[in-house]
């Protein structure tokens, strides 16, 4: 793999606001930086196509003492079982689960795991993040 150089131009209030945040997330150099911001734009676009090759997360809150809601949860994952890999359950309290499933597959595919996931009546919050592998 070749590595290209080029330049960009930004004003000095824009380059200075960026310099802070790639300081406050750590990153030794702006090159890096801006490889990841074009990365994460990649990975947004081919995840709108719908048919692209992705992995994430679905994260979810829920109380388990919402009936029946377990078994909805359960059910809906085992519709979705070929794009599932893994999951974690957590119990944060007394009331409270915490659920993070890894899932990987067509987008769309993923989407529609994490609206069913999401949108169960009795969860209190759930999120999907996605990703893809780069070469």
């Amino acid at each position: 793999m070749t590595t290209t150089r080029f330049g960009i131009s930004l004003d000095d209030d824009l380059l200075g606001r960026f310099d802070k945040a790639i300081e406050f997330k750590g990153y030794a150099a702006r090159s890096e930086a801006i490889r990841d911001l074009i990365r994460d734009s990649l990975v947004e676009s081919e995840w709108a196509g719908g048919s692209d090759e992705m992995v994430g997360t679905i994260t979810i809150v829920y109380s388990h003492h919402k009936k029946e809601l377990p078994e909805t949860l359960t059910s809906i994952q085992h519709g979705f079982h070929s794009s599932i890999v893994s999951s974690m359950h957590v119990h944060l309290d007394r009331d409270n689960c915490l659920e993070v499933l890894v899932v990987q597959g067509k987008s769309s595919e993923i989407q529609n795991a994490a609206n069913e996931l999401i949108g169960a009546k009795g969860v209190k919050h759930g999120k999907l993040t996605i990703t893809k592998v780069f070469d």
